[in-house]
């Protein structure tokens, strides 16, 4: 399991869709597991976060869901806060292979989000409350995942998606040295080229 950590419009759910179809694994997004769950519409669009419980029992049915189908499993921004993350580690920790913090300047965030046009994405100051409450929370993650000797690893997301794709390929490599590329086509023919997580 590699869990991809970074800001809104950091590219983490493209790229998380890519690794996952790449390898052959399966691609679980707290924010898409959110938005099919329904009923938290106006808690997103307010720049709030879902309840711990909600997200934990969501994610966790996911979870067991895909490794019960024989399936590794990239995480996309879960865990988002150190409630969640201290569950994790007492119900998960050996499963876990490495987490991934995708890094790319605020300015660059910001254009992408805009081009992206969902109402979340709409006003300056919900994605300033978004990436003010991913930077607390992020703080206390990577310490305890550090503690569990899970390697952490910061990787460059400027530049275009198929050279993102490369950087994150070696350091998942390094991570799971039983993954092996299953496609030659990182994106498949399939997996939409846009920054959208």
């Amino acid at each position: 399991m590699i869990i991809l950590f970074g800001l809104a419009g950091s590219g983490k759910g493209t790229q998380g869709k890519i690794i996952a179809e790449l390898f052959g694994w399966r691609w679980l997004s707290v924010g898409e597991a959110i938005r099919q769950a329904g009923g938290y519409e106006e808690i997103i669009n307010n720049g709030g976060l879902i309840p711990d419980e909600d997200v934990i029992k969501l994610m966790d049915k996911q979870i067991k869901k895909a490794e019960a189908e024989g399936f590794d499993i990239v995480l996309d921004g879960y865990p988002r806060d150190i409630h969640q993350a201290e569950y994790m580690m007492q119900t998960m920790p050996d499963k876990i292979s490495g987490a991934i913090l995708l890094e790319v300047p605020k300015d660059e965030l910001y254009e992408r989000l805009a081009l992206r046009g969902r109402d979340d994405d709409k006003e300056r100051e919900s994605i300033n409350r978004r990436f003010q409450i991913f930077e607390k929370n992020i703080e206390g993650i990577i310490p305890l995942l550090k503690s569990h000797s899970i390697p952490i690893e910061h990787v460059n997301g400027v530049g275009k998606i198929e050279e993102v794709t490369a950087r994150l390929i070696e350091v998942v490599k390094r991570m799971n040295p039983d993954a092996t590329e299953q496609i030659d086509d990182v994106n498949g023919g399939e997996i939409e080229k846009s920054y959208g997580e």
